[in-house]
C-alpha cells in the first residue's frame, strides 16, 4: 500500500508499506527524510555505498544528505518519508529534539531496535496514519503533520536508549546534539575540538568533559570519523584525485591527509580506492 500527501506548498508526506507492493526509493524525492522500519522481516540495502542490514523490529533513520538505495518488494518493511517543507525539523527543533540525534546530516545514519510494547504502539501509529490518509479533509495535512511529530517523538525516546548514559540530562544532550549539527556544517575546514567549543561558547574542557561523562568517545574522534567517512566517499565515488580531496577537507598538505587516512582505515587513498574497485 502506498499513501502519499502534497500540497499547494510543495509539502510531500508519504508511507509504502512494502508487503503488498515494489518499493525503488531512487522514485522518491531526494529532498526527504526518511524513517525505514523492518516491520516483520529484514531487508538489506544500501546506504551511502555500504550495506546496510535492517533485522525485525528495527527502524533506521537517513537525511536528505543520504544516499539510500532500497529495492524491496512485498516483505513487510514500511518507509515514511516526507521533506522539509512538511516538517522542517531543524526550524522546530524545540518540538521533537531530534535534529542532530536521529538526523545525523550525511554522517553514518543510526539504527534502533523496538521492543514487543514498543513495536504494538508503532503499529497503533500507523493505523492511526492509514486512518488519516483515508479522510482527505481540510485538516488532513495538519493531522499527518500531528502523528509524524508524534512518531518523532516516540523514535527521540528509543533512542536515548543507545547513548552510553540513558539518564543524560536534557542540557548535556542538547550539546551534543548541537555539536554533531556543528560539525556536519564545518568538518571540512574545522578539525579542531577548540573551534567547535568556541561556537558553542563552551570551554574545550567542558566540552571534552560532557562527551567523557555522557558519550564514551570524545569529540575529536567524532570529527575525525566525519572527515574519514567524507573521504571515503569521496575516493570510492568521485573522479577527483588525492590531492584534490585533501583539499577540499581541509589539509593545506596531501601527505598530511594520506597519513591521516592511513591512520583511521589502515590504507593509504590510493590502496583503498583499488580496495573498493576489486570489491
Amino acid at each position: 500500500m502506498e499513501y502519499h500527501y502534497k500540497d499547494k506548498y510543495s509539502s510531500e508526506f508519504s508511507i509504502v508499506d512494502v508487503s503488498e507492493t515494489e518499493l525503488d526509493i531512487n522514485s522518491f524525492s531526494q529532498n526527504c527524510y526518511k524513517i525505514v522500519w523492518a516491520k516483520g522481516d529484514e531487508v538489506t540495502f544500501d546506504v551511502d555505498g555500504y550495506l546496510v542490514s535492517l533485522k525485525k523490529d528495527q527502524l533506521l533513520f537517513v537525511s536528505p544528505l543520504n544516499k539510500l538505495d532500497l529495492q524491496v518488494a512485498h516483505k513487510e518493511v514500511v518507509v515514511y518519508s516526507f521533506n522539509r517543507e512538511f516538517y522542517c525539523i531543524r526550524d522546530h527543533d524545540a518540538e521533537v529534539s531530534c535534529n542532530g540525534f536521529l538526523f545525523l546530516g550525511s554522517a553514518k545514519p543510526i539504527i534502533v531496535d523496538l521492543t514487543e510494547k514498543e513495536k504494538k504502539s508503532f503499529i497503533l501509529l500507523y493505523d492511526f496514519f492509514v486512518e488519516e490518509f483515508e479522510e482527505k479533509d481540510h485538516i488532513h495535512g495538519e493531522m499527518l503533520l500531528v502523528l509524524l511529530k508524534r512518531l518523532l517523538i516516540k523514535s527521540v525516546r528509543i533512542a536515548r536508549k543507545l547513548l552510553p548514559k540513558q539518564d543524560m540530562p536534557d542540557s548535556k544532550l542538547d550539546i551534543i546534539r548541537k555539536f554533531n549539527l556543528l560539525v556536519e556544517t564545518h568538518f571540512r575546514e574545522k578539525h579542531k575540538v577548540s573551534e567547535y567549543a568556541e561556537l558553542l561558547n563552551i570551554s574545550p574542557k567542558s566540552l571534552s568533559n560532557t562527551f567523557l561523562r555522557y558519550y564514551n568517545k570524545p569529540p575529536l574522534k567524532l570529527i575525525s570519523e566525519r572527515v574519514c567517512l567524507e573521504a571515503e566517499r569521496l575516493i570510492r565515488y568521485s573522479d577527483k584525485s588525492v590531492s584534490e580531496i585533501a583539499y577540499m577537507l581541509g589539509f593545506s598538505e596531501t601527505s598530511h591527509f594520506s597519513k591521516f587516512f592511513k591512520k583511521h582505515t589502515g590504507h593509504s587513498p590510493r590502496e583503498y580506492k583499488a580496495i573498493g574497485i576489486i570489491e
